[in-house]
């Protein structure tokens, strides 16, 4: 099942001292999603922000219809879905790495009225989630370590991505199949030949000499 190209720009790489500025961005350019990337200093060596900011950024009228895309890197991430999704996530992707029930946790999230998704780290393998492939919106592979922006494209991911889309293909699944970490002009596209159709972008996009053309080459991928 293909779907067209959507970009969810990261606030990680916004500015931290103006975050519902730099979120506001997003709808500015016409676009819909918005990636919100919650660490905990445990799963990950860094820390971000919680479910106070993600339901102040709600609040902001031009955010009101923007898609949160809610990426939970946490050690614990069951005990915060709930928190999260009051906060006014649309959807929220769990990594399979923890040890915690998944599929319990991702048919919580589907309860509490939002998506759900599940995340790969780099070195983990597709099958650590193919049996929970029929029970997801979104799979994210990580192209990167997560904890920090602005680091380089793996490009032993690409063949994860052209896998899952495989699997999405043979088996009828319409989750979207999406990439965070290092994705750029020249990259994205290599992830898109492989099946992509969701692609995180954070320094490439608030970094970006020019922002609306750096949409529009994605929407065009």
């Amino acid at each position: 099942m293909s779907h067209s190209p959507i970009l969810a720009p990261s606030l990680l790489a916004g500015d931290h001292a103006a975050l519902g500025d730099s979120a506001a961005v997003v709808p500015a350019h016409g676009l819909k999603w918005l990636h919100l990337d919650i660490m905990d200093g445990h799963f990950v060596p860094n820390l971000t922000f919680g479910p106070e900011i993600v339901a102040a950024l709600r609040r902001r009228p031009e955010l009101v219809e923007t898609f949160f895309d809610t990426h939970l890197m946490l050690d614990e991430p069951h005990r915060y879905i709930e928190a999260f999704a009051n906060a006014g996530s649309n959807l929220i992707s769990v990594h399979i790495e923890p040890d915690y029930d998944h599929r319990a946790t991702l048919a919580k999230i589907r309860e509490l009225g939002c998506q759900n998704g599940i995340v790969l780290n780099p070195d983990t393998p597709t099958t650590a989630v193919q049996t929970l492939l029929p029970w997801v919106d979104l799979v994210l592979v990580m192209t990167v370590q997560p904890g920090f922006g602005g680091q380089s494209f793996r490009e032993d991911t690409l063949d994860k991505m052209a896998t899952l889309h495989r699997w999405r293909e043979e088996n009828g699944y319409g989750y979207r199949l999406e990439v965070d970490g290092g994705v750029d002009l020249t990259t994205g596209p290599k992830c898109r030949a492989q099946g992509v159709d969701t692609f995180v972008a954070g320094t490439a996009f608030f970094k970006a000499a020019d922002r609306p053309a750096f949409a529009e080459a994605v929407e065009q991928w």
